[in-house]
C-alpha cells in the first residue's frame, strides 16, 4: 500500500475499542517499511562480505615486497660451451641470439630483460660462437670504438652474422641505458650475404649544381639539401644534418663536407633520397639498395 492507505488503515485499527466480549484499546507505536528494512539488511550484509573479501584477497605488505623484489631480480649470468663463455639463460633455446664483447655487456642487457645473449670475451672468435651463428639468426652488438670495429671484422670473416648493431661512437655497450640498447637493436643493419657478389657501382652521373655545391662546401663542415630540380632547399651545419633530414620532405640529393655514417644512410633510405654526396664514407656503412653513396674524390675523377 501507499502511505495514505497505510495511515488510514492504522487509524482504523486504533479506533477499535472491543475485541469479542472484552474491552480493548489499540495504540500505534511505529510504522515500519519492511522493504526499507530489508534494504538495510542487504546493505549491511554486503559490507560484511566486501570487508571479508578485501582482507582475504589483498596481499600483505610482505607479499607485495616479495613480488616487487622478484621483478627487480636479474637472472644470473651463465657459462656456455667448452670455453665457458658468459651468456644469458635463454641463449640455448632461442632462435635468435645477440653476440656482445664481454661479460659486462651480458649483464647490462640482462638488466634490460634481454637474455638470448652470449659474449665473445676476446679478440679471437670462439668455436662456440661460430657454431651457434650457423644454427641461429645472429646479431652482433658491439662497442662504438676501434675494438668493436676489429671484433666485427673478425666476426664477419669466421661467423654467420646477419645483423650488426653498434653503440654510439665512443660509447661501450655496458655503458648504455635500456632505452639506448633497444634503440640500437631496433636500428640494426642487415649484413650482405658473402655468397652474393657485390654489384658493380653504377656510373656516377651528377648535375652541374652538385659539382658546384661540392666546390663551395669543401672545408666548411656544412651541408646543402637539393630537390629533384636541383634547387637548394637549405644550407646547414653537418652536425644538424641527420635530424634535419628527418624533418624535411622533397630532398633528392644531399651534399655535405663530412663522413657518410650508417645513421645518415638509414635516414636517407627512409626519406627516399636518391644521392648522398660527401667527402668520404665510413667503413662501417653497409651499402644500401636505394641510395647512391658518392664521395667528392669520385666525382673529381670523372669530372
Amino acid at each position: 500500500m501507499d502511505r495514505v492507505s497505510t495511515s488510514l488503515t492504522a487509524a482504523s485499527i486504533e479506533s477499535i475499542n472491543r475485541v469479542g466480549p472484552c474491552a480493548a484499546k489499540v495504540t500505534l507505536e511505529k510504522i515500519e517499511d519492511v522493504r526499507q528494512a530489508r534494504r538495510k539488511a542487504i546493505i549491511g550484509r554486503a559490507k560484511e562480505i566486501l570487508h571479508k573479501w578485501i582482507i582475504e584477497s589483498t596481499p600483505s605488505v610482505d607479499d607485495i615486497f616479495k613480488e616487487v623484489a622478484e621483478t627487480l631480480k636479474v637472472a644470473k649470468v651463465e657459462k656456455y660451451g667448452p670455453e665457458e663463455l658468459s651468456a644469458g639463460p635463454e641463449v640455448s633455446g632461442a632462435k635468435e641470439m645477440i653476440i656482445v664483447e664481454g661479460r659486462a655487456d651480458v649483464i647490462n642487457l640482462m638488466r634490460c630483460g634481454i637474455y638470448n645473449i652470449i659474449a665473445v670475451e676476446g679478440a679471437k672468435i670462439p668455436e662456440t660462437i661460430k657454431r651457434l651463428s650457423k644454427e641461429k639468426e645472429a646479431t652482433a652488438f658491439l662497442d662504438g670504438d676501434r675494438g668493436g670495429d676489429l671484433i666485427l671484422k673478425e666476426l664477419l670473416q669466421v661467423a654467420n652474422i646477419k645483423y650488426v648493431s653498434r653503440a654510439p661512437r665512443g660509447k661501450e655497450v655496458e655503458e648504455l641505458n635500456c632505452r639506448q640498447i633497444f634503440g640500437a637493436l631496433e636500428n640494426k643493419s642487415l649484413i650482405e650475404e658473402p655468397s652474393k657478389p657485390r654489384m658493380e657501382k653504377p656510373k656516377i652521373a651528377v648535375s652541374k649544381e652538385t659539382v658546384k655545391t661540392i666546390e663551395e662546401l669543401e672545408g666548411t663542415l656544412e651541408a646543402v639539401l637539393l630537390n629533384k630540380e636541383m634547387e637548394r632547399i637549405e644550407r646547414l651545419p653537418v652536425s644538424q644534418l641527420a635530424e634535419r633530414l628527418q624533418q624535411t620532405e622533397g630532398v633528392d640529393t644531399v651534399v655535405f663536407d663530412g663522413i657518410i655514417t650508417q645513421r645518415i644512410v638509414d635516414v636517407a633510405n627512409d626519406k627516399n633520397i636518391e644521392k648522398v654526396v660527401a667527402s668520404r664514407i665510413s667503413e662501417a656503412v653497409k651499402t644500401p639498395l636505394n641510395v647512391q653513396l658518392i664521395t667528392f674524390s669520385e666525382i673529381k675523377k670523372t669530372a
